[in-house]
């Protein structure tokens, strides 16, 4: 057994040795943009003080620790699914393939994977799930720092693609600004039309004449 725990409640893993990867999504819940994947894979030799669940970190502690992540960490990758996939899968399904990219993007491979939530996907990798598994492993919480700092990045980079959203900063969730945003301008090719709320702004108000979007090549360049 293998204890991988942070601060709190501790978490015993069913495997022994170095290639453990921890997994964790960001944006199953905003209305416009991907769903982004982290997979980290820690050195033990070089431990990274401070890895908690990234919604608990300020975001230049975020920005700081993804650095620091990805300079020391054995490998990481990351994963996502596009807007379209979303509307075709659904949003559970296409997180899911979202993680198993991630993970397959990894180098060296993992021997094992713990996966925040409750369920891990449908994959070649021997897995374990690990509930609130983002404030309990480190390899997660690695995993939901980059994750989280990627994705908020992506959507400040759509902002200027998609002026007068707010997508830089309300990340595509649905608050006030952006439903009212919505209902007044319309839909883009970056809503997930699939959602509730953006299903009702096509039907009331149509679709924006807005371009396909442009993604970075490397979020972390931006």
């Amino acid at each position: 057994m293998t204890t991988v725990s942070l601060v709190g409640q501790p978490f015993v893993s069913v495997y022994q040795g170095a290639l453990l990867a921890g997994v964790d999504e960001v944006g199953r819940g905003p209305l416009a943009g991907p769903v982004v994947t982290a997979a980290v894979i820690l050195d033990p030799v070089r431990p990274i003080e401070g890895l908690t669940d990234s919604k608990k970190l300020t975001e230049r502690r975020r920005e700081s620790l993804a650095g620091e992540i990805r300079e020391k960490a054995l490998a990481w990758s990351l994963g996502r699914c596009e807007v379209h996939e979303i509307d075709e899968l659904n949003i559970y399904q296409a997180t899911m393939l979202a993680m198993e990219r991630a993970v397959g993007g990894l180098r060296p491979a993992p021997e094992h994977v713990l996966v925040d939530g409750n369920r891990c996907p449908k994959w070649r990798w021997p897995s374990e799930p690990v509930v609130k598994g983002d404030s309990r492993v480190a390899a997660i919480s690695a995993a939901s720092i980059l994750a989280k700092v990627a994705r908020d990045r992506e959507m400040v980079a759509l902002e200027a693609q998609f002026p007068g959203y707010g997508l830089g900063a309300h990340k595509g969730y649905p608050t006030p600004v952006h439903l009212e945003a919505l209902s007044r301008l319309g839909v883009t090719s970056v809503h997930r039309r699939s959602f509730r709320p953006v299903r009702e702004a096509l039907d009331t108000v149509g679709a924006a004449v807005t371009s396909e979007p442009v993604f970075p090549t490397d979020l972390f360049d931006l």
